[in-house]
């Protein structure tokens, strides 16, 4: 399959150098050889020519909020609009952000703050590319939420904190999730270090730190996005 990924936002420098880019994590997760993988740098270079350029498309992280002013959010928003329901899209983080403002939905800056660490998802039932609807544990590093369920979304998973977490566009073969399965466990640890003081206090990086120490399902929600992706592009 040629994969094409969005590239929306990259890994503060000293962590990036360690851990390499947001593309890289998700080829590390899938596996090199799983994909005809293409990298697109939305946020720097053009877009891709056409929305099947691809046979399918995933959309990375980013520190950047959908709201922002930012010259590339807006044609972004265009690009997926064009592809939802031609090929098959993955949204993580950001991603999953801009899917759901890009398609009718609402995202804001949530007053609840910063989610960071790693976050349980009650799931409300299982897709075909699901292994059983049992609830998931991955890592969260966001302060915006999606907040409003856009038009023929469903909800397939969240929690208290972020009740919109897993988003399932049906026919139009989209899915997106707010947490993290391509960080790995040391690297959400670096990230969180470098922000402590600065996005994160003391006391509320201690805690998403030592919420590493709990096993997490990341390879699990990782091989529930394979699945979806093979069997989408399958006609599935």
């Amino acid at each position: 399959m040629k994969l094409g990924i969005l590239e929306t936002g990259a890994p503060p420098d000293g962590v990036r150098q360690r851990f390499g880019d947001y593309p890289s994590m998700f080829r590390r997760l899938f596996g090199e050889d799983a994909h005809d993988y293409v990298t697109f740098d939305v946020a720097a270079g053009p877009l891709p020519d056409a929305a099947d350029a691809c046979q399918a498309w995933l959309v990375t992280g980013s520190s950047a909020g959908v709201y922002d002013p930012l010259p590339w959010i807006d044609p972004l928003m265009d690009f997926l609009r064009a592809a939802k329901g031609v090929v098959p899209l993955v949204g993580v983080c950001f991603g999953h952000q801009i899917m759901a403002q890009a398609f009718g939905g609402k995202v804001i800056k949530s007053p609840k703050g910063w989610g960071v660490g790693l976050h349980r998802y009650r799931l409300t039932e299982a897709r075909p590319c699901m292994d059983a609807d049992e609830p998931i544990a991955a890592p969260a590093s966001h302060q915006d939420q999606v907040v409003e369920l856009p038009p023929g979304a469903m909800v397939l998973g969240g929690n208290d904190f972020c009740p919109l977490g897993v988003l399932d566009y049906g026919e139009a073969r989209a899915v997106s999730i707010q947490l993290h399965p391509e960080f790995e466990p040391a690297y959400a640890k670096a990230l969180i270090e470098n922000r402590r003081g600065s996005r994160y206090t003391d006391v509320e990086a201690d805690r998403a730190v030592m919420s590493y120490e709990q096993p997490d399902d990341r390879l699990r929600v990782g091989a529930w996005l394979q699945r979806f992706l093979e069997q989408a592009t399958a006609g599935r």
